[in-house]
């Protein structure tokens, strides 16, 4: 009996004293073809007292920071009357897992008997799948720069036992069943599949079947009135907004050679506005690496194109920045040696620069979908894209910098004109945000984690909000409008001041704004979850 853990402890105790509390058998039946295993919870037996929880951690060697198994509480009733309710819940092992899909290192892997395994070796920790997953499942492991997840102790299964937290349950609310996919898509899944505040099952379809108490009146999350900013994610709060400032420095400068080369434009584009237009990408990019667990792995997260949005934006990107450099270096080159490789004002570069365009464009896209996950609402809706597209406007007024500082005053003019319709767009999203937060309805099922986005926006970020809309219209719409008064009065010195402030003072507004979209969003998860470690 000694060198034992505190729960193989508990385990013999129970069998030595016949005790009828878990299910720690070791005759599970094998799988015919077609089934799977699955999680049962009955929340009627659930006495909330975590032991599944202690168990799990023990059983896997977790910190009590990272929790794969956790223990939601929620209130029904008025009082006298008042029911208060459990719901343990580890990963839900879904037959449409988001988390598998999302992955871009294919790190997920469902095996035939209907476990969603996580292949810790291949793992970045980017922790797109926290984001994924609508129960909140995946947690990242800070110690080993990963995320981590249940698997059903699979090993204990292959023998024929039951897993930790079904063991140690001491009202035996938890247990393993068979089932076949088909026959529960088929409207089990429906009755059986839902309990009070969980996502819409129709997400990832989760396995997990409950047994329901009787209860009256409105069921709330015992936490309800507890609520904390998101993780700020400050890396990807510069890595977006310099790439999409980057992207929308392209745009102007590709308009510049192609009406360079229709004799619409009286100066075309140099190597000082390419390496301009390229530094903020340049920046960007690296420093999403930090938001890694193990950033010396970054590369591979571009592994899953076919499902992965973030594979396909770290792709574009990359590629973005490649295109952009060689367009640099085209108009360094004959400033070097004196003879170009290919002609910079010439129509098969305005050819090379569509291309990079075109790429560049299609990775803000996929930067935008990777947000836009039915987990979080307030990230999910068309706007976000808008809005990420919108921030390109500060690329615009980089670009009529560079050439106002290349006495080009004519081309200045017509790159603020169009700067200021660009910034108009941004601010016409913001105010879109805005009023939808102001026009909130208050209808189930997502208003719960809407209004909660609300407040935080609203009460929490109220003053940082204000001056995001404030700065937003000055360095957006005031300041480029009197660089254009400045420069037809030929005040050119006075011009540069102003048009410098206003790129300065426009990109801080976009990361201010960034900021908030990332502390303001409230995941959908697991109801009363006082208890969640590193879920993000």
């Amino acid at each position: 009996m000694q060198n034992q853990t505190p729960l193989e402890s508990f385990i013999n105790y129970k069998a030595d004293t016949g005790m009828q509390c878990g299910n720690y058998q070791i005759d599970l039946p094998p799988l015919k073809k077609g089934e799977q295993y699955r999680f049962h919870f009955d929340m009627t037996a659930c006495v909330g007292c975590h032991c599944c929880e202690v168990a799990c951690n023990e059983q896997n060697n977790n910190t009590p920071d990272v929790k794969w198994r956790r223990v939601g509480e929620m209130e029904a009733g008025v009082f006298p009357n008042v029911s208060q309710l459990f719901n343990s819940m580890s990963c839900n092992h879904c037959i449409d897992p988001e988390c598998l899909r999302g992955c871009p290192t294919n790190s997920y892997i469902k095996f035939e008997n209907g476990i969603v395994f996580h292949n810790d070796d291949v793992c970045i920790g980017c922790q797109y799948c926290t984001w994924n997953c609508p129960y909140e499942v995946p947690v990242f492991n800070r110690d080993r720069g990963i995320v981590t997840k249940c698997h059903m102790c699979h090993e204990k299964l292959d023998e024929g036992q039951t897993p930790a937290c079904v063991q140690a349950c001491p009202a035996g609310a938890i247990e393993i069943e068979i089932f076949k996919p088909e026959e529960w898509l088929e409207g089990a899944i429906e009755k059986e599949g839902v309990a009070p505040h969980l996502p819409d099952i129709s997400i990832t379809k989760p396995t997990t079947r409950y047994t329901l108490p009787e209860f009256s009146g409105e069921v709330k999350p015992a936490d309800e009135r507890l609520l904390k900013p998101a993780h700020a994610e400050l890396p990807l709060v510069f890595m977006t907004v310099l790439t999409q400032v980057s992207v929308g420095g392209f745009i102007a400068m590709f308009l510049g050679t192609l009406l360079y080369m229709l004799h619409l434009n009286e100066a075309a584009p140099n190597f000082w506005l390419a390496l301009a237009i390229f530094l903020p990408a340049g920046i960007g990019l690296p420093l999403s690496a930090l938001h890694l667990g193990r950033p010396g792995l970054a590369l591979t997260a571009m592994k899953n194109l076919k499902t992965s949005w973030l594979s396909r934006e770290a792709a574009a990107l990359g590629a973005y920045a490649g295109g952009a450099t060689l367009v640099a270096l085209l108009y360094l080159y004959p400033m070097l040696f004196g003879k170009a490789l290919i002609n910079p004002n010439s129509w098969l570069m305005v050819l090379l620069q569509a291309g990079v365009l075109a790429i560049g464009l299609y990775g803000i896209y996929a930067q935008s979908r990777i947000y836009r996950v039915r987990a979080r609402p307030a990230w999910n809706r068309k706007s976000t894209t808008g809005r990420f597209f919108g921030a390109g406007y500060v690329g615009f007024l980089l670009t009529a910098l560079v050439m106002l500082l290349s006495d080009a005053e004519r081309s200045v003019m017509a790159i603020l004109a169009l700067a200021l319709l660009y910034g108009l767009y941004q601010l016409y999203m913001v105010y879109e945000e805005i009023n939808f937060y102001r026009d909130l309805k208050e209808e189930p099922p997502l208003f719960y984690q809407l209004n909660r986005s609300r407040i935080l926006l609203t009460e929490h970020f109220g003053r940082l909000k204000k001056m995001r809309l404030y700065s937003l219209a000055l360095f957006a719409l005031l300041l480029p409008l009197a660089t254009i008064v400045l420069v037809a009065g030929k005040a050119t010195a006075a011009a540069t001041v102003v048009l410098a402030l206003s790129v300065a003072g426009a990109l801080a507004s976009e990361l201010i704004g960034r900021y908030l979209f990332f502390v303001t969003v409230v995941p959908l998860g697991l109801a009363g979850n006082f208890f969640a470690g590193n879920q993000r």
